[in-house]
């Protein structure tokens, strides 16, 4: 329930954050452009909150928080006496009208590269990419991918992290091969091309990578114990930090995995464990303690594994200063964008199935999950979500202010603007376009949670 109520909570401010913006890039060219703005709302419906300025416009807060919107003075819709006319919306040439619903979209560009610039301003504590195992009989195996290379770009998306090796094979989906450069081991540069035009992967239950057979980098993990709890089951039974579990109850322990997994399953319960230490063997009894996880009751035993160290550098700050951070906040806007389109364009030709479209709960999902990993993974979130915000709004659509930007065109290429008929088919077109495509971001999202 506390998660519902987290995720909700989340969406709510980060839809609210999105739209604010959107709708402020409207709201201060209309007013740049001499444009009378009527009333500037986040959400529809019924004002919760609103207040009048002095100079007539209503600013609200609305109990649908689903979008939000802004009225200018318009001829088409209110009785405009004379000497307001000028400052009608309808009145303006079809420049200033163009960069009036132009200036939304932008505004989630410049907001996704404010928020970015934050972020790498403050930080991101980033693992590199580097390759752990190469699944026998993969892509990646195929195309001579070798464990413990660092990936350094996938195509030309550089890859400073898994996120955004995970950014270009998704902008790599549809196409017949996509080349990956590397690190190896020993230092050298090299090129390797996957054979991508048979892949297929479930974002449901697998990343991009991993469908590919590649596995993150982990450190060998070892039996031995290099931490024992104060005051946990280990401790009270004996068990020391160098202990090495051999075996449980006469059952050979080969790797930590099976042991975590046989403590999980034996909450409670008295296990006999066979452990070395300096050098002598010796079984010591050990009562399980027990833990609730959203899964149910577990077992525990309170210690931790010698591992092998992590290679230098391996896990770092991704952090940048002043300016180096806003050229960097541009550019992966400009990532980000390019490969917002690209899926588009594969969802359309067919290359990305639509069952990949996410709806609300899913983006309320990401949000609450972003912000409980931490503000950077918070403002990553929304920078993408702002950039598909500022990309789909631009879409040719007439109820979006793309169709308004495509009117504007065709009027100032024929000199007067589309006959009101034209217009209106065309916005009860793309309402049922628009309505049809929400109806099935909800119905992936009813399904992916439901089943």
């Amino acid at each position: 329930m506390l998660d519902i109520l987290w995720y909700a909570l989340s969406f709510v401010v980060t839809l609210g954050i999105l739209v604010a913006f959107h709708e402020f890039g409207h709201f201060w060219v209309a007013r740049r452009c001499g444009v009378k703005v009527l009333t500037f709302s986040i959400g529809f419906g019924r004002p919760l909150w609103q207040r009048q300025a002095k100079d007539g416009t209503v600013y609200q807060v609305s109990v649908i928080p689903l979008g939000g919107y802004v009225r200018m003075l318009d001829e088409r819709v209110d009785d405009v006496p004379d000497a307001l006319k000028s400052v009608s919306f309808n009145a303006q040439s079809v420049y200033k009208r163009f960069a009036i619903v132009a200036a939304g979209p932008i505004a989630n560009f410049v907001l996704a590269v404010a928020v970015l610039w934050l972020m790498f301003g403050m930080g991101v504590p980033t693992v590199k990419p580097v390759v752990g195992e190469v699944e026998p009989g993969s892509i990646a195996a195929e195309a001579g991918i070798q464990s413990g290379s660092e990936i350094l770009y996938v195509d030309d998306v550089e890859a400073y992290d898994w996120q955004q090796v995970q950014l270009g094979l998704m902008s790599a989906i549809g196409n017949e091969q996509a080349t990956i450069k590397l690190r190896t081991s020993d230092q050298q540069e090299v090129s390797r091309t996957l054979n991508i035009e048979n892949w297929t992967f479930d974002p449901e239950t697998e990343s991009t990578f991993g469908s590919l057979g590649i596995s993150v980098y982990q450190p060998e993990v070892y039996t031995a114990l290099a931490r024992v709890e104060a005051d946990s089951p280990a401790s009270r039974a004996g068990l020391q930090e160098g202990d090495e579990i051999l075996e449980i109850d006469g059952r050979a322990i080969d790797n930590w995995r099976s042991l975590q997994q046989q403590i999980a399953e034996s909450p409670g319960t008295s296990l006999d464990m066979l452990i070395l230490r300096n050098g002598e063997k010796t079984t010591i009894p050990v009562k399980i303690g027990e833990r609730d996880t959203e899964n149910g009751v577990i077992g525990y035993l309170g210690v931790a594994p010698k591992t092998d160290p992590l290679p230098d550098g391996y896990i770092y700050n991704h952090q940048y200063g002043l300016f180096s951070g806003l050229s960097k906040g541009i550019e992966k806007t400009w990532e980000l964008m390019v490969v917002s389109v690209k899926m588009i364009g594969k969802l359309l030709t067919g290359d990305v199935s639509v069952k990949n479209l996410a709806g609300p709960l899913s983006i309320a999902e990401g949000a609450g999950v972003s912000a409980s990993n931490g503000f950077v993974y918070f403002l990553s979130f929304l920078a993408l979500l702002s950039v598909n915000l500022g990309i789909i709004n631009l879409l040719p659509l007439p109820v979006l202010d793309g169709g308004h930007l495509m009117f504007y065109c065709i009027e100032w290429f024929k000199g007067k603007p589309v006959s009101e008929r034209v217009q209106d088919i065309c916005y009860r077109i793309g309402g049922v376009l628009v309505f049809a495509l929400m109806a099935l971001a909800i119905s992936n999202d009813i399904i992916r949670f439901a089943f």
